[in-house]
């Protein structure tokens, strides 16, 4: 407390009336005040008496807070901003699964969900003054101007936010609560949560049935943010320096940029100045009004954090209004998550999940749950089937759900040691198909998902029976097929070093090559097939029980025969090759392939260039110059490609503008588009 308030211990003790010998043998705990020196000295150092006799840390207010930005290093290294935000689409429906995730995955207490809120707040006027003045907005603006440079992707979005800002004089805002969660506990610097998720990048401090496997899920928080800015506000489930409530911490990721002739990392943290530290600031116990102030108050004791991201926007340009942004969230959450906040009779579900949106205090979207059976009813009714224990091997009605096993083949680890010989080879996965309607706009899918029941990934079945009638699947594995055995975790952490950062699939990845022996790949390739052949056998093998007649009811549910059309033949030209590579300058040079339909008249088509990223829509960049055709194809006046009439392949070269890539070539996948021209063919 002497450090935190710039007193000496001579200068506690003329406050108290003691001798400085006094204060230090209290200090190295030789001996304890009186009762009425406690008071005293609570008095002298403006605490409350409790923090005084428990010796923790007080409540901080608003005019001890401060921004410390890093000093860039000696060596003159730069960074152009925190990379791990570039694992992810700068989407709203990427940070609703990526937070709900990390919610998910610190889940307290075992019989309850977590609940987790969305709030969006719109502010302008003297809300968005009072706001950013709480903020020390000041402080940092400069530093956000200097590091908006408009040679870097990260320095473009920094620019555009801020002539937002000055332009509309709107600022949104847009919390993340979760409750019956365990709070960002441990140290300020060392091993702990708080640690993890504040001051260190792929770190993730997960295992075993957690969702999360390389510490990039809390990258998407500041990557919403047109600023890179991000507060938290706490409440733990273990005590901190004797303390549960209000623990909060800033950070703001900025590419290296100069000031005054000084150059700093980019990175600056927000909180109160460590005197034990150089050029560093602490996580701080706030009161209710600085909590207030920076709308980061939370509604009950219930220990879990709070993410306030500061100019919070969607990435990919979709939507822009604050009500459009409510609704993705919404779709976000109950696309990734409906299994989740489904429960049964006797088994509730894992989560809860809202999303409000307000504007300068009014209510503009009251909060509303998420329901997981009006988004996905077909689906969340299997799941509920399950954990009731109410499926059925055969079909007798519409709302039925067939049940069957799966299995996956655990292959051996790379490192094993004595517990490894009865480690289990194989784990039985969980298939629920049901029926679905007809005005399903996605039937006939299966769901992949373990641990908390996030999807990982939807397919679209393939092969299936003529005239069948339409379903939706789901498929649960490890923790999620409902036993915690050793061949579930086994399973988890199979299929967990199995997934991308972006947790959209089951595949090969670094992690599984470097954990497990040759033909772990086989091992979930054979089991995603093993999946799909289920379906299909469930549908077809019904079939084998039909008679001569109409056949039994489980096949008139299952199949609609009809007369078969004639084939269907591709409707539309698609690439059917790319081959390219980078140049010196930095741009891709490709020579694409372009499959089309048979026709009369001649196809026109724009060919559009974009650079792949793990998750959203993929990111357009422009051509350099005209393209250039080779076979089968001739320029229009307008710049865009007509293919030859009755050609069935055509072929053209390309080169990119590498003004307009979002990152470097050579870090980069790029994919070409052959949409139809808006011309009108002569």
């Amino acid at each position: 407390m002497l450090l935190q308030r710039d007193l000496s211990q001579k200068e506690l003790a003329q406050l108290v009336g003691v001798t400085p010998a006094a204060v230090n043998a209290w200090a190295k705990g030789r001996s304890v005040p009186r009762y009425e020196k406690i008071a005293d000295i609570a008095e002298a150092l403006g605490v409350a008496v409790e923090d005084a006799v428990s010796r923790r840390p007080p409540e901080s207010t608003r005019s001890e807070l401060e921004w410390v930005f890093q000093r860039a290093p000696q060596d003159g290294s730069r960074t152009g901003g925190n990379v791990a935000a570039y694992a992810f689409a700068a989407n709203l429906e990427v940070l609703a699964r990526e937070a709900t995730q990390n919610s998910l995955d610190e889940r307290l207490e075992r019989r309850l969900p977590v609940t987790s809120r969305f709030v969006l707040h719109e502010l302008t006027g003297r809300h968005l003054q009072d706001f950013l003045a709480a903020l020390r907005w000041s402080s940092i603006e400069r530093h956000i101007r200097e590091a908006a440079d408009r040679r870097q992707k990260t320095g473009r979005v920094l620019l555009d936010g801020l002539n937002e800002l000055q332009r509309t004089g709107r600022l949104v805002l847009l919390r993340v609560d979760d409750y019956n969660a365990t709070g960002l506990t441990g140290p300020d610097y060392d091993n702990g949560r708080f640690a993890r998720v504040i001051r260190r990048t792929l770190d993730s401090g997960k295992s075993g049935a957690q969702g999360g496997s390389y510490g990039l899920g809390k990258a998407a928080l500041w990557a919403a943010s047109r600023f890179g800015l991000v507060l938290v506000n706490s409440t733990l489930s273990e005590a901190q320096d004797g303390r549960h409530e209000r623990r909060m911490a800033g950070r703001l990721e900025l590419p290296w940029h100069r000031v005054d002739g000084e150059d700093f990392a980019g990175p600056a943290w927000f909180g109160i100045r460590d005197r034990e530290r150089t050029n560093s600031v602490r996580s701080w116990w706030a009161d209710d009004a600085t909590a207030e102030s920076l709308y980061m108050e939370r509604s009950d004791s219930s220990p879990g954090t709070s993410f306030l991201v500061v100019g919070a926007y969607d990435g990919s340009g979709d939507t822009e209004q604050l009500e459009d942004m409510h609704d993705q969230l919404v779709n976000g959450v109950a696309r990734n998550f409906w299994a989740s906040m489904v429960g049964g009779e006797q088994v509730g579900p894992l989560l809860r999940a809202s999303v409000s949106a307000w504007r300068d205090g009014h209510v503009v979207r009251a909060e509303r749950f998420v329901d997981p059976h009006a988004h996905e009813p077909a689906r969340s009714r299997a799941v509920k089937a399950f954990l009731d224990g109410r499926t059925t091997a055969e079909l007798t009605s519409r709302e039925d759900v067939l049940k069957a096993s799966v299995t996956l083949r655990l292959p051996a680890r790379k490192e094993s040691d004595a517990t490894d010989e009865q480690r289990p080879t194989s784990h039985e996965a969980v298939l629920l198909v049901t029926p679905t309607t007809e005005d399903d706009p996605r039937p006939d899918h299966i769901a992949y998902m373990r641990s908390t029941r996030m999807v990982v990934r939807y397919k679209k079945v393939s092969d299936l029976p003529l005239g069948h009638r339409r379903f939706q699947a789901v498929l649960l594995t490890g923790v999620a097929a409902g036993v915690d055995s050793p061949d579930a975790v086994a399973a988890e952490q199979l299929l967990r070093t199995a997934e991308p950062p972006d947790h959209n699939d089951w595949t090969s990845t670094d992690d599984l090559t470097a954990t497990y022996v040759r033909g772990a790949r086989q091992c979930i390739l054979d089991f995603k097939r093993a999946a799909e052949h289920a379906i299909r056998q469930l549908l077809a093998g019904q079939e084998e029980e039909s008679d001569t007649d109409e056949g039994p009811p489980i096949l008139r549910d299952l199949l609609t025969l009809e007369a078969p059309t004639k084939a269907r033949t591709q409707g539309f030209p698609v690439v059917h090759a790319v081959e390219g590579d980078v140049t010196d300058s930095g741009a891709w040079k490709v020579r694409v392939t372009v499959k089309l339909p048979e026709r009369d008249t001649p196809w026109v088509l724009a060919p559009v260039a974009k650079f792949v990223v793990r998750s959203g829509g993929n990111i357009p960049v422009k051509w350099a110059g005209m393209l250039v055709p080779e076979r089968d194809c001739e320029l229009t006046a307008s710049g865009n490609l007509r293919f030859r009439a009755g050609a069935r392949r055509g072929i053209f070269r390309g080169i990119t503008d590498a003004s307009t890539h979002p990152v470097a070539a050579g870090m980069s996948c790029i994919e070409v588009d052959v949409p139809r021209a808006k011309e009108i063919t002569e």
